[in-house]
């Protein structure tokens, strides 16, 4: 990060300051927002997180996770604590569009932006940037940024859990994109407190019976296999979400259910909205989602984990999908599988 001592400086003085993550947040826009948050609540800041709309379930285990303003609930809070900011930490988006209306109240607010993000080609909003698309998680990346202001003594627990939390969610419990760096990031959180079985097992062994029969029905009725692609897909429909009274977070990660299968190599998961088609991506090894999602269906993310949308039909999503893995065949069928 560029002029992070005039950052630093800046922040030796309690200001009132604004978290802000990505609209249906994941555990790295969560973790590493209230990572964020109880760092600086050390230092005298007043400080708040807004979330655009709601985090599933299994993130409310996280220490002043109920502190959060919604901005689908409570809007015009939320725009007046943005208004108030002497500075708006902007975390795991690369572009205001992500975090919807709330965007333009950021983007003529007068307050000092810091972007942390970990996305391709992010906009030039902010005043102050951390931008790696080599780092695993915007987690990882508010450890590194801790580290540059100095102030690793700070660490405790709790900043630990939250950034382990962003962490191992982002990179499939270690299963993509890592590094040596990441590692040893992970070794210093352990070091300071985070605890590694509790943190997954509060994440991943929460799921309702309601979740577990979606997984079934998911899993026996609405899986595609592709062999000749060492590809499958996963579609809900209206009728499923209706039948299931299907909510947020009730299918978080189900598409990486289709990558356990021997041989596969990219799975996809596509879901009828009421006014929106949303395709998730996923992949193994070398072979980059985020390619098909930004050509075909409007969207992005990172290389092995990807997302897009349509406004056209479930039907056409799914036949523009299968129309387009011919084009990657040979990459696909030229990977190593497990």
């Amino acid at each position: 990060m560029e002029n992070i001592q005039q950052l630093k400086d800046y922040l030796t003085q309690p200001r009132f300051i604004t978290i802000i993550s990505h609209r249906n947040p994941d555990g790295d826009a969560i973790g590493s927002s209230l990572g964020l948050y109880h760092f600086l609540n050390k230092f005298g800041h007043t400080v708040r997180v807004i979330l655009p709309s709601e985090y599933p379930a299994n993130f409310a285990w996280m220490k002043d996770a109920d502190e959060i303003t919604i901005f689908d609930i409570e809007q015009d809070p939320s725009r007046e604590l943005v208004e108030k900011s002497d500075v708006i930490f902007c975390l795991d988006f690369n572009a205001l569009d992500r975090i919807d209306k709330l965007g333009e109240t950021v983007n003529f607010s007068k307050a000092q932006k810091v972007l942390i993000d970990h996305h391709l080609d992010p906009e030039p909003f902010a005043d102050f940037v951390l931008s790696d698309t080599t780092a695993s998680s915007t987690c990882e990346l508010i450890y590194h940024f801790i580290s540059m202001l100095d102030e690793k003594s700070k660490m405790d627990k709790t900043i630990s859990d939250c950034l382990y939390t962003g962490i191992v969610t982002d990179t499939g419990s270690f299963k993509f994109s890592t590094s040596p760096r990441l590692f040893r990031v992970v070794a210093d959180l352990v070091e300071f407190g985070a605890d590694d079985y509790v943190v997954q097992d509060r994440i991943f062994n929460c799921m309702s019976e309601k979740q577990l029969r979606i997984l079934g029905h998911c899993l026996y009725n609405q899986m595609e296999v592709l062999p000749e692609f060492n590809a499958g897909i996963i579609v809900l429909t209206k009728k499923d979400y209706e039948e299931f009274d299907i909510q947020r977070g009730d299918t978080e990660g189900i598409v990486n259910y289709i990558l356990s299968m021997k041989g596969m190599k990219m799975a996809a998961f596509i879901t009828e909205q009421p006014t929106i088609v949303k395709i998730s991506l996923r992949s193994k090894g070398d072979f980059s989602v985020q390619e098909i999602a930004s050509k075909y269906f409007k969207g992005g993310g990172h290389k092995n984990a990807s997302g897009g949308f349509s406004f056209k039909s479930l039907h056409w999503v799914v036949t523009k999908l299968k129309s387009v893995l011919p084009e990657y065949k040979d990459r696909l069928n030229a990977l190593e599988v497990g």
